[in-house]
């Protein structure tokens, strides 16, 4: 008999790859089609980075590497750690991983048992879900909108809350709304924990440096919580090394102990020569990320000034990442003569056969009347896209 086992069948196929996949399928039969579907900076990674990866090849840096990652990139992120968040760590809480989903995916099956809760605001990295489902958990998710910038409320959160309760798993910035919040809403969710001494915080952390107009602010600040906050983060999004698969978790020690344990059985310790281009990432001064940001921030004033000339697009302005997460719903219903759109999978389907505009479907991410526009491309590129979907979108009726 051909049967996968039923840990695999509880999983989805990611969405964000899926339309990269349709959107490398429909070049290849020569349309010109502009993908903004994936999250991956446009940018090539800094040329220091590079010099000390090719270093690292030449200093032999081949060999298998300790399972939670060198000593030399440990001390890196407890030095990145301290100087950019004020928090301490010991080397044997850093545990590097195979990317920031890598050490997501450690964390989540070390904590989450069969049966436990793991509260989620929605939207949500479409990975968060299925983590969780694989471990056997369940998933509570929290309700947003584009009104409440897509944050939750200290009462949400407070509500949700049961004995079964194990874990909270959040992103600010978050992917895919780039909302980001502030230390008054981290603080007063601190203190609802603070009575819940069982409850695990994992706070992906991956977009830190991506934010705009004001500072990053990691719930981990609070020492009511601290000894329960898991920091998941990496380097492939500020700078620009997503090919490069490093991430760490930086957790209280048995947690670290135990996500040891798991990667020595699945993965072993991360690529060698990319453990030592981090080291010289997390030791830089941070010019080259806040280029990137500007750059970025432009980017995403062009297009939240383009969405708003499109009718019937209701966004809310980001302040971090590189997404912006529009709700189309009032679309839904409308057709063009050859196809009607009923949710938020048609209408991104729509866009990519008559706009040839790769986007993501915001059922993927827990909210079903989005779509996840990434603004990680040229200004140009930009500026084409949005042209085409006001375009391909004046002609619904």
């Amino acid at each position: 008999m051909t049967k996968v086992a039923e840990r695999i069948n509880r999983l989805s196929e990611s969405a964000t790859l899926a339309v990269a996949q349709k959107s490398r399928e429909l070049r290849a039969q020569g349309i010109d089609v502009i993908g903004l579907g994936v999250g991956e900076p446009d940018f090539h990674t800094p040329d220091f980075i590079k010099e000390a990866a090719k270093k690292a090849i030449d200093d032999n840096y081949s060999y298998y590497s300790p399972i939670a990652g060198y000593a030399e990139l440990q001390n890196a992120i407890i030095k990145k750690l301290k100087r950019d968040n004020n928090l301490d760590f010991q080397p044997a809480q850093i545990v590097v991983s195979n990317g920031a989903k890598h050490a997501l995916a450690n964390v989540i099956q070390v904590v989450v048992d069969r049966g436990d809760e793991v509260i989620i605001p929605a939207p949500y990295w479409v990975t968060y879900s299925d983590l969780v489902n694989f471990s056997e958990g369940v998933g509570v998710f929290l309700e947003t909108s584009v009104e409440s910038d897509f944050k939750i409320t200290p009462e949400q959160l407070e509500a949700a809350i049961t004995p079964r309760t194990r874990a909270f798993l959040f992103s600010s910035p978050s992917n895919p709304t780039g909302s980001v919040y502030t230390r008054e809403e981290l603080k007063a969710f601190a203190e609802i924990f603070a009575h819940y001494p069982d409850i695990i915080i994992i706070s992906d952390e991956i977009y830190e440096h991506i934010i705009y107009g004001r500072k990053f602010e990691s719930i981990a600040q609070f020492p009511e919580i601290r000894d329960r906050v898991v920091i998941i983060n990496g380097v492939s999004k500020a700078y620009a090394m997503t090919g490069y698969r490093i991430g760490f978790l930086a957790a209280p020690l048995w947690i670290a102990k135990a996500c040891n344990k798991l990667q020595g059985q699945f993965t072993s310790g991360p690529n060698s020569p990319a453990q030592i281009a981090s080291v010289a990432a997390f030791n830089h001064d941070g010019t080259e990320i806040r280029k990137m940001v500007v750059q970025f921030e432009k980017r995403r004033d062009l297009v939240m000034e383009m969405l708003s000339e499109i009718p019937g697009l209701k966004t809310s302005k980001p302040d971090g990442a590189f997404y912006v997460f529009p709700d189309c719903s009032s679309y839904f219903g409308k057709g063009d003569g050859e196809m009607v759109i009923g949710n938020s999978d048609d209408f991104c389907f729509y866009l990519l056969s008559k706009a040839h505009v790769g986007v993501v479907s915001g059922d993927a991410f827990g909210a079903p009347g989005c779509f996840r526009l990434s603004y990680a491309a040229s200004e140009e590129q930009l500026t084409k896209a949005l042209n085409r979907i006001r375009e391909a979108l004046s002609k619904l009726r």
